[in-house]
């Protein structure tokens, strides 16, 4: 295609996706061998019993699968206690994220979000030629109810916002969402990505509060981020309409049959869930002693700021150069710090090592890190 040609086309584009850069066709992955520590899975294998069935599943590969994921739901309304209607079935929580932005939003609408937060809404909001409203966590990351009832959020569309929060890992007190849902005549989606690891959770509001959206995926605490499996909980009414706007057989096979397994064998997690939180706290008592500064987490990662003089950037590119991958944000006030996902004890104690002999090489020969 000639670059006339291409320009016409582009043009036909609409005026919000000509904002969006084209992802380059050659990105660099992960070099072989490295320990990934920086988009939050769960490394473990399956437990037996839901790899049996992801493998009975692959062997109806000629099959479509389910329309409407109607086994799934039901699978999972009787593992919490629900209604069938009351659930939507995803490719992973951020299929049902986008169907809720097209679902809520036109051009011109604005939402808002608690900040910092899970960065792919802005994109999302983007697409739908919406606003983007960033509403500021407090410093003990408190839930801002009166700013986000009648300050810059007032004419949100919905509220977004995660417990525990991406990427803090900090968690608000389910009385305040509650509070929150109660005093809000808007749509209050709540993304519960990591609340396996946290004290309490949300999803039995969603009988008190029609307004109220719980979003969760098995990404995190289940071990299937490949897989793509995710549930949004709510009121019949707005399940429904989300549901009749999916697109047909959004989910495969094999995530259907996962899925179910794993909602019938929940508690085979447990040994993987406590084993996170105790990697967790040992983790966070390390790099306290190396200086850095680590926010109390309730997810399966820490945020931690780097001792003072350092970036998170440097950190970033000193750990990569030892197959370490951390995560970096480019937020205001998150540049000194690094994300690290929870692992396996073997991939802690890689990145604990790693980190204490960078910290050592400073101490030997300090640099400038700018």
């Amino acid at each position: 295609m000639s670059d006339a040609k291409l320009q016409s086309v582009l043009s036909a584009l609409s005026q919000t996706v000509r904002q969006l850069d084209a992802i380059p066709a050659k990105q660099p992955g992960p070099e072989a061998n490295c320990v990934k520590l920086d988009t939050n899975e769960n490394p473990f294998p399956l437990p037996m019993l839901v790899m049996r069935s992801a493998i009975a599943a692959l062997k109806r590969h000629y099959l479509y699968p389910e329309d409407d994921n109607r086994c799934l739901r039901e699978a999972a309304a009787n593992a919490y206690g629900l209604s069938r209607d009351q659930v939507i079935a995803g490719n992973g929580s951020s299929e049902l994220l986008g169907l809720i932005y097209r679902a809520f939003l036109a051009p011109g609408d604005s939402v808002a979000m608690m900040s910092p937060g899970f960065s792919f809404n802005r994109k999302l909001a983007l697409l739908q030629g919406a606003q983007f409203l960033e509403i500021e966590w407090s410093k003990a990351y408190s839930l801002p109810i009166e700013q986000l009832l009648l300050g810059p959020a007032k004419e949100a569309k919905f509220i977004l916002l995660a417990n525990p929060n991406n990427p803090s890992g900090t968690f608000v007190p389910i009385a305040e969402i509650d509070r929150l849902a109660a005093q809000s005549d808007r749509l209050i989606v709540l993304d519960e990505a990591y609340v396996d690891f946290a004290p309490d959770d949300a999803l039995r509001l969603i009988n008190r509060h029609s307004n109220l959206l719980v979003l969760r995926t098995f990404s995190k605490s289940y071990a299937a981020a490949g897989i793509r499996i995710g549930f949004g909980f709510g009121h019949p009414e707005l399940i429904g309409r989300l549901r009749n706007s999916q697109n047909l057989f959004n989910m495969n096979l094999i995530a259907h049959a996962v899925g179910t397994s794993i909602l019938s064998h929940r508690a085979a997690y447990a040994e993987n869930h406590k084993h996170i939180k105790d990697e967790r706290h040992r983790t966070t008592a390390a790099l306290s002693k190396l200086g850095f500064s680590v926010t109390p987490s309730h997810a399966n990662f820490l945020l931690a700021r780097a001792p003072p003089g350092q970036n998170g950037t440097w950190w970033q590119a000193s750990l990569r150069r030892r197959k370490i991958l951390v995560a970096v944000f480019p937020d205001d006030g998150l540049e000194n710090h690094i994300r690290v996902s929870v692992g396996s004890k073997t991939q802690m104690d890689a990145f604990l090592s790693a980190a204490a002999d960078i910290s050592k090489s400073l101490k030997m020969q300090p640099v400038t890190h700018g």
